[in-house]
């Protein structure tokens, strides 16, 4: 029999936090992290990073572990997440894989193979240096202009990401999208995959709200501390919620336009998530825009759904 892991996806602000610890605690659960920038230290407040007092007791996997200057790969990811899916399920206990990064989700979870085409650090150097130098949409061009295929599935601020398209290129002669296009991975779990989805009015609101939240919290403050301890041109402050601080750390914008400029970015980035996930993926989808002020009825009739398509009981 295939091991077992609940997967929820969807944008940020609806709800995935919440639900993802009642899942964990009916079905003796423990939570992965499954967001690319959650894994970092001292990214706290932006990224909306659950605090430990806020976890019930429910042991949390995979975040606030990685100093904010290392890279952590998708690669990495998928090895971390597969072993600790394992080990849950030889203790016995639900793994419950959370996050709006869909790429990480899906190399964890399915027979996603990563292109054999090795490396060249030296061309990489060079592509980083074009980046800091004249910016992320030059290197982005460079990408749109002999694979608009994947550039227009990979944002200008995934540096890393680009520059191994680039790569591939620069290597095979074939576009990174060829390599990647007869992929079909299959599961490698007995997977529930759950994706929570709103009314879009809703939630931009939502996220406009929590951004605010996040400023009176002290946003500005922990993006501050980043960078004056010199934390810069790293995956980490790529992050929404901090690219648009530094900007305003640089001189760049006013606080207020920065403000704006993450709130946008926020509601532009919910609206890739779901078109993402909508197209690669087979979800089942579950709209929580009623369930803001019946969370539990709606919390309930998902914690059905993962009994009867995993066959588990609760605890």
């Amino acid at each position: 029999m295939k091991e077992k892991v609940v997967i929820i996806v969807g944008p940020t602000a609806v709800g995935k936090t919440k639900l993802s610890l009642d899942i964990a605690r009916v079905f003796n659960g423990e939570v992965i992290n499954g967001d690319a920038m959650q894994v970092y230290q001292g990214l706290n407040i932006g990224t909306a990073k659950i605090p430990e007092t806020d976890m019930q007791g429910i042991p949390h996997h995979l975040i606030d572990f990685l100093p904010p200057s290392e890279p952590y790969t998708v690669a990495a990811f998928q090895s971390d997440a597969r072993q600790l899916i394992h080990d849950l399920n030889e203790q016995h206990k639900c793994p419950v894989l959370v996050g709006g990064t869909g790429l990480y989700i899906k190399a964890a979870a399915y027979d996603y193979q990563f292109t054999d085409v090795e490396d060249d650090p030296d061309f990489r150097k060079e592509m980083a240096r074009i980046a800091e130098s004249q910016g992320n949409m030059v290197l982005h061009q460079k990408l749109a202009d002999i694979d608009p295929v994947s550039a227009r599935a990979i944002h200008p601020n995934n540096v890393n990401r680009v520059i191994r398209a680039l790569e591939v290129y620069h290597l095979s002669g074939l576009p990174f999208s060829m390599h990647q296009q007869d992929q079909e991975p299959a599961p490698l779990f007995d997977i529930a995959l759950i994706g929570l989805t709103m009314d879009r009015e809703l939630l931009y609101k939502r996220i406009n709200q929590r951004v605010d939240d996040m400023i009176e919290a002290g946003l500005i403050d922990e993006a501050k501390a980043l960078y004056d301890s010199g934390i810069r041109n790293v995956q980490a402050v790529q992050a929404i919620g901090y690219k648009e601080l530094y900007r305003y750390f640089e001189g760049e914008c006013t606080l207020q336009e920065a403000v704006s400029l993450l709130k946008r970015n926020s509601r532009r980035f919910a609206k890739r998530q779901y078109t993402w996930f909508r197209n690669q993926m087979d979800v089942t989808w579950f709209d929580m825009t009623e369930a803001l002020d019946h969370f539990e009825k709606k919390a309930e009739e998902i914690i059905r759904f993962v009994a009867g398509k995993l066959e588990i009981r609760s605890k």
